[in-house]
């Protein structure tokens, strides 16, 4: 497959939102329909249906192994029905969320086993993985903390879990990175919001160098 798959991850409050909408901003007038901007779970009519119910405070009781199977199956889902006919058509993906965040937050957070979860992820995704993964990092206590003055009208139930849950989720991406320093790249989300899109938008130029045209400006 000739195209270009870049997932974004980190814990909420991040700011990856953020910046994955500055950065298509800049892309999607020159490149348009060739610019796939989609995320996890939520991409299409059936996963935000998933969405709803995965993140329902009404849920509060689900069971982690339903949870993590279900994040699952939106992944194949949405690997068959977008990322797999976008990489073979040729175009970039820009992905909010993909497996990462199920070994965080199900493997370290949920306590299921980070491994276990890879494995479940593996059959779901059949081997289709980010060429670029870009993990915005930032203390959790920081990024609880943004959600509650910023973001309350879209506080989740995984938002409100304990902070001891967010620490291992946080433990869980930082092994994902020293697992795969190939793959992910990590970015300081602790600095203005404008210097982390510049960072962001120099690591995607330097792994895909046609993207930006080598707008790397700004980067201090």
């Amino acid at each position: 497959m000739s195209g270009n798959f870049i997932s974004f991850e980190g814990p909420d409050g991040a700011g990856k939102t953020s910046v994955i909408k500055a950065l298509v901003a800049e892309l999607k007038p020159s490149m348009g329909d060739q610019l796939v901007v989609t995320r996890e779970p939520g991409g299409d009519p059936f996963s935000a249906k998933l969405r709803k119910i995965l993140f329902d405070d009404a849920n509060r009781g689900m069971d982690g192994r339903t949870e993590a199977l279900l994040f699952a199956a939106d992944r194949r889902h949405h690997v068959v029905s977008t990322i797999m006919p976008a990489l073979a058509a040729g175009k970039t993906i820009f992905c909010d969320r993909y497996v990462d965040s199920s070994v965080a937050y199900q493997g370290g957070g949920r306590q299921l086993g980070e491994q276990e979860i890879w494995d479940i992820n593996a059959f779901a995704t059949n081997g289709v993985m980010p060429q670029l993964t870009v993990y915005f990092e930032i203390a959790p206590e920081v990024g609880i903390a943004r959600i509650e003055s910023h973001r309350t009208d879209q506080v989740n139930r995984l938002d409100e879990e304990t902070m001891n849950f967010h620490h291992r989720v946080h433990a869980a991406y930082q092994h994902l990175y020293q697992q795969y320093p190939q793959r992910i790249s990590r970015i300081d989300a602790s600095k203005p919001l404008p210097k982390v899109i510049a960072e962001t938008r120099r690591v995607i130029h330097d792994r895909f160098p046609d993207l930006f045209d080598g707008k790397t400006k700004g980067v201090n």
